[in-house]
């Protein structure tokens, strides 16, 4: 007689409500990832030291050219010092946004078994419809959520076939939120492309335009944790996209790396979260910040957030920093690649996923030379706190230039990076 192996639940949610007191092994991140973490609610709740910009759009059309630049400039030094930023007055109506929330968590209000019918298939290389891990980590751990992925714009790439046919409004309101995203995303490309001294078109037709930039949906569901302080939602990454665009259930859990420190984003009601990606970052050759962050979780509330990542077509375009952005003075800081290849290196290779270092670094008129991190700021002060990636001397320059180029460094150089965060924050 064969006995019966109770298999351990493939999704978060019933790993959740299975009744543990303590998370498995393999849920438990690396001691150095661990630093900062605390009661995720009080640390919203300090007014104390540096808090994520707050941008008001209201005027951001205006006639009145000193009235649109002050919004302009508001918006640059947003995405100059911190690369995210509460959008405020953005001009998407409040009912169509609750009935996105509304959509998207009635969805994962269904039993487990009916999500399972919208499954993706990893290994196949099918990572649209519900899951539970995007992709591998860099330490091998795994992350404390699950996940409906899908392309939601432009119309003629999506495929409905896959999105939740319940709740019935699911596919309306995000159609509907998704053009009105995409609007709003010519809007701040814009802006960005004025702020560099650029045509107001440039950026946006630099990451595909119209008819290519992609837009992808990502509703990342954090269940309850019975151990948070040993887990994380999402790990500590910088987005691959030209934008990112988030709404949440007005649970706190989203964490930036802000000069040397994590910073806990405030809920603001009625606000949308931008973040800079490294593809706007990498073409404004480091003037735009595409900033560290991650995903925390709580044993008290359940966190739902809604990413609408605006990518560059995977092929198309080559990623490099423009010519506009390069002088003898700030040389480029990014080596040329496809977003394809981009991706790849930093989310689907085993031993260089989510990187927060590799890259940080780069080419110099393609000799072994790395110049600075990621971070744009130029004193040594700044670079130190940042990511402590590099250092002046040529020989670590090399090094550095060997994270970049050798697959089998980029996970030291992730650890490095976040031993070097835990050894500042126990100061």
């Amino acid at each position: 007689m064969v006995s019966e192996v109770v298999p351990t639940p493939s999704r978060v949610e019933s790993l959740a409500k299975s009744g543990i007191k303590a998370i498995p092994k393999e849920y438990v991140r690396p001691q150095e990832e661990l630093n900062g973490i605390g009661n995720i609610f009080e640390e919203e709740n300090k007014d104390d030291g540096p808090q994520v910009p707050m941008i008001d759009l209201t005027e951001i059309d205006s006639e009145d050219k000193e009235i649109r630049e002050k919004c302009h400039q508001d918006l640059k030094k947003a995405a100059t010092e911190w690369g995210v930023m509460h959008l405020v007055n953005h001009g998407i109506p409040d009912e169509l946004i609750n009935r996105v929330k509304v959509a998207g968590g009635t969805f994962f209000d269904l039993p487990v078994e009916e999500k399972e019918k919208y499954a993706n298939d990893q290994p196949s290389g099918n990572v649209q419809g519900y899951g539970s891990k995007l992709a591998n980590s860099a330490c091998g751990q795994l992350e404390w959520e699950d996940y409906f992925f899908h392309c939601v714009f432009p119309e003629d790439k999506r495929n409905l076939a896959i999105w939740p046919k319940t709740p019935a409004d699911y596919i309306p309101a995000t159609s509907e939120y998704a053009k009105q995203i995409r609007n709003l995303a010519t809007k701040i490309f814009a802006v960005l492309s004025i702020g560099l001294g650029l045509e107001e078109e440039r950026l946006e037709k630099e990451v595909g335009g119209i008819e290519d930039l992609l837009l992808q949906m990502k509703i990342n569901y954090y269940p309850k944790c019975p151990q948070p302080e040993l887990a994380l939602g999402v790990e500590a990454h910088t987005d691959v996209s030209a934008l990112t665009f988030i709404l949440h259930n007005m649970v706190p859990g989203l964490q930036l790396f802000y000069e040397g420190k994590w910073v806990t984003a405030k809920c603001v009601p009625n606000s949308i979260i931008m973040h800079i990606g490294d593809t706007i970052e990498i073409l404004s050759n480091g003037k735009y910040k595409s900033i560290l962050h991650r995903g925390v979780v709580n044993k008290e509330k359940v966190r739902i957030s809604w990413a609408i990542f605006c990518e560059p077509p995977k092929e198309k375009i080559i990623l490099k920093p423009l010519p506009e952005t390069v002088t003898e003075a700030e040389p480029p800081r990014f080596p040329p690649r496809t977003f394809a290849q981009h991706m790849a290196h930093k989310l689907f290779r085993k031993d260089d996923q989510d990187d927060a270092a590799e890259h940080k670094v780069f080419k110099k008129d393609d000799q072994d030379s790395a110049a600075e991190q990621k971070a744009s700021k130029k004193d040594d002060h700044d670079v130190v706190a940042e990511l402590k990636v590099l250092k002046e001397d040529e020989q670590a320059a090399a090094a550095a230039h060997k994270v970049f180029e050798k697959d089998n460094q980029d996970v030291d150089a992730k650890h490095e990076v976040l031993k070097n965060v835990a050894a500042k924050e126990s100061e």
